[in-house]
Protein backbone atom coordinates (compact mmCIF):
# COMPACT_ATOMS: atom_id res chain seq x y z
CA UNK A 1 0.00 0.00 0.00
CA UNK A 2 1.17 3.38 -0.72
CA UNK A 3 0.38 6.67 1.06
CA UNK A 4 1.57 10.11 0.18
CA UNK A 5 2.31 11.39 3.77
CA UNK A 6 4.53 14.69 5.04
CA UNK A 7 5.90 14.35 8.03
CA UNK A 8 9.93 13.74 9.28
CA UNK A 9 12.37 10.81 9.06
CA UNK A 10 12.15 8.53 11.61
CA UNK A 11 15.31 7.67 13.94
CA UNK A 12 18.34 9.31 13.29
CA UNK A 13 16.86 11.99 11.44
CA UNK A 14 14.66 13.00 14.39
CA UNK A 15 17.29 13.88 16.79
CA UNK A 16 18.78 16.14 13.90
CA UNK A 17 15.79 18.54 14.05
CA UNK A 18 17.07 20.23 10.88
CA UNK A 19 14.41 22.68 9.37
CA UNK A 20 15.06 21.42 5.89
CA UNK A 21 13.63 17.74 6.21
CA UNK A 22 10.36 17.42 5.36
CA UNK A 23 10.22 13.19 4.53
CA UNK A 24 7.79 10.83 5.71
CA UNK A 25 6.14 8.09 7.64
CA UNK A 26 7.34 4.74 5.69
CA UNK A 27 6.01 1.85 7.65
CA UNK A 28 3.14 0.88 9.71
CA UNK A 29 3.66 -2.71 11.37
CA UNK A 30 0.52 -4.76 11.88
CA UNK A 31 1.00 -8.07 10.59
CA UNK A 32 3.94 -9.53 8.59
CA UNK A 33 2.89 -9.31 5.06
CA UNK A 34 2.79 -6.89 2.38
CA UNK A 35 -0.56 -5.58 3.40
CA UNK A 36 0.23 -4.79 6.14
CA UNK A 37 3.02 -2.17 5.31
CA UNK A 38 2.06 1.64 4.06
CA UNK A 39 4.88 3.73 1.75
CA UNK A 40 5.58 6.64 1.01
CA UNK A 41 5.19 6.26 -3.02
CA UNK A 42 6.03 9.13 -6.09
CA UNK A 43 4.04 8.21 -9.37
CA UNK A 44 5.24 9.14 -12.58
CA UNK A 45 2.97 8.59 -15.82
CA UNK A 46 3.89 5.05 -15.99
CA UNK A 47 5.51 3.82 -13.18
CA UNK A 48 5.33 3.80 -8.80
CA UNK A 49 8.15 4.73 -7.24
CA UNK A 50 8.01 3.19 -3.50
CA UNK A 51 9.79 4.32 -0.96
CA UNK A 52 12.30 2.06 1.26
CA UNK A 53 14.37 3.27 4.08
CA UNK A 54 16.38 0.84 6.47
CA UNK A 55 13.96 0.69 8.59
CA UNK A 56 11.96 -1.15 6.01
CA UNK A 57 14.72 -3.24 4.97
CA UNK A 58 14.99 -4.07 8.66
CA UNK A 59 11.83 -5.11 8.69
CA UNK A 60 11.62 -7.26 5.86
CA UNK A 61 14.81 -9.11 6.14
CA UNK A 62 13.96 -9.96 9.59
CA UNK A 63 10.10 -11.14 8.72
CA UNK A 64 10.47 -12.66 5.20
CA UNK A 65 11.42 -15.83 4.03
CA UNK A 66 13.47 -15.43 0.91
CA UNK A 67 10.98 -16.30 -1.47
CA UNK A 68 8.95 -13.66 0.29
CA UNK A 69 12.48 -10.97 -0.03
CA UNK A 70 12.90 -12.03 -3.40
CA UNK A 71 9.44 -11.21 -4.89
CA UNK A 72 9.29 -8.12 -2.44
CA UNK A 73 12.97 -6.69 -3.97
CA UNK A 74 12.42 -7.57 -7.48
CA UNK A 75 14.80 -10.06 -7.26
CA UNK A 76 15.85 -11.84 -10.30
CA UNK A 77 19.13 -13.56 -9.81
CA UNK A 78 20.83 -15.38 -7.39
CA UNK A 79 23.98 -12.45 -6.96
CA UNK A 80 21.02 -10.20 -7.02
CA UNK A 81 20.20 -11.30 -3.87
CA UNK A 82 23.67 -11.97 -2.27
CA UNK A 83 24.33 -8.57 -3.02
CA UNK A 84 21.42 -7.00 -0.92
CA UNK A 85 21.86 -9.51 1.69
CA UNK A 86 25.79 -8.13 1.83
CA UNK A 87 24.61 -4.30 2.23
CA UNK A 88 21.71 -5.50 4.83
CA UNK A 89 24.38 -7.14 6.79
CA UNK A 90 26.84 -4.51 6.51
CA UNK A 91 24.47 -1.63 7.16
CA UNK A 92 22.99 0.79 5.03
CA UNK A 93 23.10 3.99 6.77
CA UNK A 94 25.93 5.15 8.93
CA UNK A 95 26.86 7.46 11.27
CA UNK A 96 25.64 10.99 10.07
CA UNK A 97 24.55 10.03 6.62
CA UNK A 98 21.59 7.33 5.20
CA UNK A 99 20.08 6.11 2.49
CA UNK A 100 16.71 6.34 0.65
CA UNK A 101 15.92 3.53 -1.68
CA UNK A 102 12.67 4.01 -4.12
CA UNK A 103 11.41 0.55 -6.04
CA UNK A 104 10.62 1.11 -9.48
CA UNK A 105 6.94 -0.38 -9.81
CA UNK A 106 5.45 -0.76 -13.45
CA UNK A 107 1.97 0.41 -13.21
CA UNK A 108 0.79 -2.01 -16.01
CA UNK A 109 2.34 -5.22 -15.05
CA UNK A 110 2.72 -4.54 -11.08
CA UNK A 111 6.49 -6.01 -11.43
CA UNK A 112 9.44 -4.31 -9.70
CA UNK A 113 11.44 -3.62 -12.50
CA UNK A 114 14.52 -1.45 -10.81
CA UNK A 115 15.59 0.67 -8.68
CA UNK A 116 16.15 4.72 -7.88
CA UNK A 117 18.15 5.84 -5.26
CA UNK A 118 19.66 8.92 -3.18
CA UNK A 119 22.56 6.99 -0.50
CA UNK A 120 25.68 8.69 1.13
CA UNK A 121 22.88 11.53 2.26
CA UNK A 122 24.90 13.45 4.44
CA UNK A 123 22.43 15.83 6.95
CA UNK A 124 24.86 18.48 7.47
CA UNK A 125 26.07 18.73 4.32
CA UNK A 126 22.69 18.35 2.69
CA UNK A 127 24.02 16.45 -0.20
CA UNK A 128 23.46 13.06 -1.76
CA UNK A 129 24.50 10.28 -4.34
CA UNK A 130 22.09 9.51 -6.94
CA UNK A 131 21.90 6.09 -7.97
CA UNK A 132 19.84 3.85 -10.79
CA UNK A 133 19.49 0.57 -11.73
CA UNK A 134 17.03 -1.23 -14.25
CA UNK A 135 17.34 -4.97 -13.08
CA UNK A 136 14.96 -6.25 -15.28
CA UNK A 137 16.15 -6.57 -18.97
CA UNK A 138 12.48 -5.85 -20.73
CA UNK A 139 12.04 -2.40 -19.54
CA UNK A 140 15.36 -0.99 -20.65
CA UNK A 141 15.69 1.31 -23.54
CA UNK A 142 11.87 2.72 -22.90
CA UNK A 143 12.70 5.93 -21.16
CA UNK A 144 11.10 4.72 -17.52
CA UNK A 145 14.59 5.65 -15.84
CA UNK A 146 14.22 8.95 -16.72
CA UNK A 147 10.73 9.25 -15.13
CA UNK A 148 12.45 7.63 -12.26
CA UNK A 149 15.03 9.68 -12.24
CA UNK A 150 13.17 13.15 -12.88
CA UNK A 151 10.48 11.96 -9.54
CA UNK A 152 14.05 11.70 -7.01
CA UNK A 153 15.81 14.41 -7.78
CA UNK A 154 12.56 16.44 -7.67
CA UNK A 155 12.32 14.55 -4.24
CA UNK A 156 15.23 15.13 -2.95
CA UNK A 157 15.35 19.15 -3.68
CA UNK A 158 11.85 19.37 -2.66
CA UNK A 159 11.02 17.00 0.14
CA UNK A 160 14.18 16.18 1.59
CA UNK A 161 15.66 19.72 1.31
CA UNK A 162 19.42 18.54 -0.34
CA UNK A 163 21.27 21.35 -1.93
CA UNK A 164 23.00 18.92 -4.25
CA UNK A 165 22.68 15.75 -6.26
CA UNK A 166 25.85 14.19 -7.57
CA UNK A 167 26.13 10.98 -9.58
CA UNK A 168 29.56 9.16 -10.34
CA UNK A 169 29.46 7.32 -13.69
CA UNK A 170 31.59 5.32 -15.89
CA UNK A 171 33.04 6.58 -19.00
CA UNK A 172 31.49 4.09 -20.97
CA UNK A 173 27.88 4.11 -19.96
CA UNK A 174 26.34 6.21 -22.60
CA UNK A 175 23.12 6.07 -21.47
CA UNK A 176 23.77 7.20 -17.77
CA UNK A 177 25.44 9.91 -19.89
CA UNK A 178 22.56 10.66 -21.50
CA UNK A 179 20.57 10.76 -18.34
CA UNK A 180 23.31 13.35 -16.58
CA UNK A 181 22.81 15.89 -19.58
CA UNK A 182 18.96 15.52 -19.83
CA UNK A 183 18.59 16.59 -16.10
CA UNK A 184 21.33 19.22 -16.55
CA UNK A 185 24.15 18.15 -14.15
CA UNK A 186 27.53 19.47 -14.87
CA UNK A 187 30.38 17.30 -15.31
CA UNK A 188 32.67 18.37 -12.84
CA UNK A 189 35.89 16.10 -12.90
CA UNK A 190 37.52 12.69 -13.65
CA UNK A 191 38.16 9.91 -11.07
CA UNK A 192 40.35 7.13 -11.83
CA UNK A 193 39.64 3.64 -10.21
CA UNK A 194 37.08 4.95 -8.57
CA UNK A 195 35.29 1.80 -7.90
CA UNK A 196 36.01 -1.82 -7.97
CA UNK A 197 33.32 -4.04 -10.34
CA UNK A 198 32.99 -7.36 -12.29
CA UNK A 199 36.86 -7.70 -11.26
CA UNK A 200 38.43 -4.84 -12.19
CA UNK A 201 38.89 -0.92 -10.87
CA UNK A 202 36.75 1.49 -13.18
CA UNK A 203 37.12 5.16 -13.63
CA UNK A 204 34.14 7.63 -12.89
CA UNK A 205 33.21 10.62 -14.54
CA UNK A 206 31.79 13.21 -11.45
CA UNK A 207 28.41 14.84 -12.02
CA UNK A 208 26.71 17.19 -10.16
CA UNK A 209 23.73 19.24 -9.61
CA UNK A 210 22.68 22.30 -7.30
CA UNK A 211 19.23 22.94 -5.83
CA UNK A 212 20.02 26.49 -7.57
CA UNK A 213 20.62 25.32 -10.39
CA UNK A 214 17.54 22.73 -10.65
CA UNK A 215 14.73 25.81 -9.64
CA UNK A 216 15.80 28.01 -12.80
CA UNK A 217 16.27 24.60 -15.40
CA UNK A 218 19.53 24.20 -15.30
Amino acid sequence: MCENLKGREQALRENLQFPFIYSAVTLIEKKYNFASMQFECLTTPRLVLRKLTPEVYDFVFQNYSEDELRSFLGIASEEQFQNEKDRQEKGRAMYNRDVIVFQLIDKESQKVIGSCSLHNWYYLHRRSELGYAMTNETFKNKGLMSEAVEAVIDYGFNQIGLNRIEAFVAPYNTPSRKIMEKFHFKEEGFMKQHYFYDGKFDDSLVFGLLREEYLVGG
